[in-house]
């Protein structure tokens, strides 16, 4: 299988390359009905980094997974911003309430995972290019890492006095409990919450 350092070096090969032609190159489907496949960015990303697609719990490397997320560019400033939140990992309500921020899988999550940024234009410009490439070492920032284990806290205590059903976005810094799918789903993710992605990437300072 492939390590971390080795997909991280295999993806930096394709930094401000256009993933749309990649697509087309490795035959990636990425319109479906007119619609964009909501897929297809991250099945580049996998194809760069020399894995297989995998969208369970498990890991599609050796110890982590990719996740990718979408940065456009402030017209004004021409910096690049994150676009949306980032999807992180499925909450399990019995684990949530069950275990600590330190054993649960939300942080193993973030420890092991290899973070891709892409550009984004508009709705139907399927032009994009890969930004940066990155594993945050959360080691490295203790106050960060206290203020997302008091995020997590709060959202078992909520849970546990308010319903798992009842967890919304409002409330928290860093990460966020969100419906899945759709509006009306009885899942929930955790996401990372833009200013995180941002100190993530620090696309600034680039």
């Amino acid at each position: 299988m492939i390590t971390r350092i080795k997909a991280v070096e295999n993806l930096r090969k394709y930094i401000w390359e256009n993933l749309i032609k990649w697509a087309n190159d490795f035959w990636i489907t990425y319109m479906i009905d007119g619609n964009f496949n909501k897929w297809w960015k991250w099945l580049v990303l996998e194809k760069w980094a020399w894995l297989e697609n995998n969208n369970k719990k498990a890991p599609n490397g050796l110890g982590f997974e990719l996740k990718s997320v979408s940065f456009n560019k402030n017209k004004k400033t021409w910096i690049y911003k994150p676009k949306e939140t980032m999807a992180i990992t499925m909450i399990n309500e019995k684990e949530l309430l069950e275990y600590s921020f330190y054993k649960s899988h939300l942080w193993e999550k973030l420890k092991s995972l290899v973070f891709c940024a892409t550009s984004w234009n508009e709705k139907n410009d399927p032009n994009s290019v890969l930004l940066e490439v990155t594993s945050f070492d959360f080691q490295e920032n203790w106050d960060l890492i206290k203020e997302i284990e008091e995020d997590y806290e709060f959202i078992r205590r909520k849970c546990k006095e308010d319903w798992f059903l009842n967890l919304t976005w409002s409330y928290w810094k860093w990460i966020q409990p969100r419906t899945k799918w759709s509006k009306n789903s009885t899942t929930r993710a955790f996401y990372a919450r833009p200013k995180l992605v941002k100190i993530i990437f620090d696309l600034d300072s680039k």
